[in-house]
């Protein structure tokens, strides 16, 4: 009996050894996993993980353009440095209390940078990163220096900086006398709130008032004032019309440009965008190399340690002239004879047909 009560102690003291292993191992098993959470920036398979924060201003062409190279483009970084961008991308379609929101989202949801696509986008996150010091890189700011989201292109000095889809006015001015050297009535069609307009409006004014010619002024904030802005330009008479990278009068362009052309009015603008959703000419920087360019910082930034503060915003060559050669026949002109008078103020001249994307264009 006395041999038989040792027996069980001993294997009840076996089993409970047994089972504190048991409870050791699974606990052992557990504290990895916990170690390897998202905030630690590690996948399951040990690649090292960013979050991007990607807001877009609206839905037009050329901010397209940029949103779908820029996460082409970190994709393929990614690929090839073995680090994975997380891009959570939204667009706040011009609505402040939704870019409000979208921006704190990104900054509940700790991301490790933010990028902003237009003007109003990167001034936005500028203001709510003052404290938290989130790196932002900005895409499509005409003048970040105007817009007091940088101190000078060449030193930015904070922790945003990015690329710029600056415009040179007085080129696109020149492919109007170009094109009409008779031409003595300009229309600027464009947002008073937009401050992508705001400098090449006063250098369009500048230059027509140096050549003693007219000018009149109309503007819109909605698609259907900008229709609106569009017909009293048609009832002033201008023999053409100027626009800057202005994205509400983009995002109303295929609602004016065949109003445009039945009246005989060229619209030229700072962006192929245009062109492609109707205008006779679009001048400016290429928007999908703006993209790449805007991901290649972001890389820079978080896979290079760059500093915000000392790099400085790229800008880029504006020699491209876009003609839309369907609105050009609308106005009865010939685009090989247009294409030689304007040549000599571009680097290119390039020519598209009517689409609401580049993707449809042919």
């Amino acid at each position: 009996m006395k041999k038989r009560n040792v027996l069980r102690k001993f294997l009840a003291l076996s089993l409970s050894l047994v089972l504190v292993l048991a409870l050791a191992a699974c606990g052992g098993d557990k504290a990895p996993a916990e170690s390897a959470a998202p905030s630690d920036a590690a996948t399951a398979d040990g690649a090292t993980t960013y979050k991007i924060g990607l807001c877009n201003y609206v839905d037009d062409a050329s901010l397209n353009q940029i949103v779908e190279n820029i996460q082409n483009q970190l994709a393929a970084i990614g690929e090839e440095r073995g680090v994975t961008f997380e891009v959570d991308y939204d667009n706040c379609n011009a609505d402040d209390a939704v870019m409000e929101q979208i921006i704190q989202n990104f900054i509940a949801d700790d991301v490790d940078l933010m990028v902003g696509v237009a003007t109003p986008v990167a001034m936005k996150m500028q203001a709510a990163t003052e404290d938290n010091q989130i790196p932002v890189v900005f895409s499509a700011v005409s003048d970040p220096v105007s817009a007091q989201l940088v101190d000078s292109l060449e030193a930015p000095g904070a922790n945003i900086t990015g690329t710029s889809d600056y415009l040179d006015t007085n080129a696109v001015m020149n492919l109007i006398f170009a094109v009409d050297p008779l031409a003595d009535k300009v229309g600027l069609l464009y947002d008073q709130g937009q401050d992508s307009s705001t400098t090449p409006v006063a250098q369009a004014k500048e230059y027509l008032d140096a050549k003693g010619v007219e000018y009149v002024e109309r503007t819109g904030t909605t698609v259907d004032e900008v229709k609106l802005a569009a017909q009293a330009l048609i009832a002033d008479g201008v023999d053409a019309i100027f626009t800057a990278s202005d994205n509400t009068i983009m995002t109303a362009e295929l609602s004016i440009y065949e109003d445009l052309a039945a009246a005989g009015i060229p619209h030229y603008t700072g962006a192929d965008s245009f062109a492609l959703n109707g205008a006779f000419l679009g001048y400016g920087v290429d928007y999908a190399n703006l993209g790449v360019e805007t991901a290649k910082m972001v890389a820079s930034i978080l896979l290079d340690g760059a500093d915000p503060a000392t790099t400085p915003v790229m800008t880029f060559d504006n020699g491209t002239a876009t003609v839309n050669t369907e609105t050009c026949a609308a106005l009865n002109l010939d685009f090989e004879s247009v294409k030689s008078v304007i040549a000599p103020f571009c680097t290119e001249v390039k020519e598209i047909t009517t689409a609401e994307s580049f993707g449809d264009a042919q």
